[in-house]
């Protein structure tokens, strides 16, 4: 069985794939409206995979499901698996408890929109009314203290008088007192009305979220998955020991997990699986029609974790799903400051997750711990090329400065899939979309035009043959695959890099190199230009 994370999809995989977009095509023809509907969904973008599996006698079945719920049709359609749990039932269990906690979202609006308006309404208008009372009196008091005050200075008042005018600021201060409590008295109701509707408020909200929370509890302990072993687990016990501790919503949902069961229930053997996108892409991810996608991560790597126990899948789930390091780094430039390091494909910049070797930990090695040796900026691991890292916490923090405040000329070279001549990409020009990461697919990242971190790129073509591209890129931010999205996005190039196994299709490698660095270094105020020849 292919690992579902990193694969190319074999021959029976994409047969099955250009069958169903056969049928779909054909399906185009129909008049009945749930037909209609269903095309119109899957134009908008959906995953759509499918599952080789073998019966006891060897025969070969093919299985088709479509990602999440589409339109009306919900999870079911001819021709596909049913869902791993079907939770919709207009009766059921969930829609029942989803329908009370939406008559609860009403009433809460209500109850904040008409009582609370209401209630906060009075009071500010019967608090208006206080405190304008008590700054008329304030004023009379400033008056009468102005007048008072002159009148001392006048030196005509008699002691009498003078004793006559303490007397009087006297009294006026007890007066603004008395005031202000007969203002809190009034007040008193108001502000009790107010403090109850508020309570009331956070009772039903907290309701809410307890009913909410009981019911997503409900429906993850209902969720039961097979494994090939005829094992089941919930997806509350699949995601209890992960970093998330409960499951995402739509966990479960994807074609993958669909699939496996449905043959696990059906009981076939799982032989290949492959998962391609149709339609527009969607959600700022980069998506192209009828190209096969890996898994996503967040949702999936756990729950197919468990689905695939019992079965032999290659490359193992926990390869990481990385290329191996193609070589080992080598020193181009040193000084008492910082090293220039030549990075070979498939290595990472700095210590992950996994025990894979890194940069950081091969300068460390080779320079030892007194060197207090720090890569000060980071290559995505399938990047080749320049990396800077520097001698003691004074470069560090020097070297770091002049990269985040845009000090240090960049320049990448890559090779693209697709002839920029053909499909009309200026020669040259700037491309502004920010990023963000994608948190239930990570390390992807998704063009983010509300919550991005800003991203942009120069670039300049440098030739076109044989349906690739060859461009030189600037990028002037540094976000975790900058050029790799703005490649791989329609609204970008629309052209992903040669070999990106994230955003187009894999191969030996990513053909994507860090072919120049060039700055001014502030602690010895020489100026330093690094070139590095393209491998590919």
């Amino acid at each position: 069985m292919n690992n579902p994370f990193e694969y190319s999809p074999d021959e029976a995989c994409d047969a099955a794939f250009a069958a169903l977009l056969a049928d779909i095509e054909e399906l185009r023809g129909s008049t009945r409206p749930e037909d209609v509907a269903f095309c119109r969904v899957l134009d908008e973008g959906v995953m759509l995979g499918v599952l080789i599996a073998e019966d006891s006698g060897g025969k070969c079945h093919t299985l088709r499901a479509f990602s999440g719920q589409l339109g009306a049709a919900g999870f079911h359609y001819p021709g596909f698996v049913e869902p791993v749990f079907d939770y919709l039932q207009p009766d059921g269990y969930f829609k029942t408890h989803e329908a009370e906690i939406s008559l609860q979202n009403a009433a809460i609006s209500q109850y904040e929109s008409e009582t609370i308006g209401r209630v906060k309404s009075e009071y500010q208008a019967a608090r208006a009314q206080v405190e304008a009372e008590l700054e008329a009196f304030r004023v009379q008091c400033r008056a009468s203290k102005q007048s008072r005050d002159a009148r001392r200075r006048s030196g005509r008042a008699s002691d009498a008088e003078l004793a006559d005018m303490i007397r009087r600021s006297q009294f006026e201060k007890a007066e603004l007192h008395r005031l202000k409590k007969r203002a809190a008295m009034a007040l008193g109701p108001f502000e009790a009305r107010l403090k109850d509707a508020e309570a009331r408020l956070r009772a039903m909200k907290e309701k809410r979220r307890a009913d909410s929370e009981a019911l997503q509890s409900w429906l993850f302990g209902n969720f039961k998955m097979f494994n090939a072993r005829g094992e089941s687990a919930s997806l509350s016990d699949i995601f209890a020991g992960t970093p998330m501790g409960v499951p995402p919503s739509g966990a479960g949902e994807c074609c993958a997990p669909k699939l496996l069961h449905a043959a696990y229930r059906q009981g076939l053997k799982p032989v290949s699986i492959a998962e391609y996108w149709y339609g527009k892409p969607r959600g700022g991810k980069v998506r192209v029609h009828g190209r096969h996608y890996p898994a996503c991560r967040g949702r999936c790597l756990p729950v197919l974790g468990w689905m695939l126990q019992g079965l032999s899948v290659e490359p193992p789930l926990d390869a990481g799903c990385r290329i191996a390091a193609a070589g080992s780094p080598e020193i181009v430039f040193e000084n008492q400051w910082f090293c220039v390091v030549e990075k070979p494909a498939g290595m990472l910049s700095v210590p992950g997750r996994t025990t894979a070797d890194s940069v950081q930990r091969w300068l460390q090695e080779r320079y030892g711990e007194n060197m207090l040796v720090k890569v000060a900026h980071r290559l995505d691991q399938d990047t080749s090329g320049l990396l800077v890292a520097t001698f003691g916490d004074e470069a560090f923090k020097t070297m770091q400065s002049i990269f985040a405040t845009r000090r240090v000329s960049k320049t990448y070279v890559a090779v693209l899939d697709g002839d920029y001549t053909a499909q009309g990409v200026p020669s040259s020009g700037r491309i502004e979309l920010p990023l963000s990461p994608d948190p239930l697919d990570r390390p992807r990242q998704c063009i983010d035009f509300e919550n991005g971190k800003e991203a942009v790129t120069e670039y300049k073509f440098i030739a076109a043959s044989d349906g690739h591209s060859r461009i030189e890129f600037h990028p002037l931010t540094g976000r975790t695959h900058q050029l790799r999205m703005h490649s791989a996005s329609s609204l970008g190039l629309g052209m992903p890099i040669t070999g990106d196994r994230l955003y187009g299709t894999s191969s030996s490698r990513l053909h994507l190199h860090a072919t120049r660095l060039e700055f001014t270094f502030p602690l010895d105020g020489r100026h330093y230009s690094f070139d590095s020849p393209v491998p590919f």
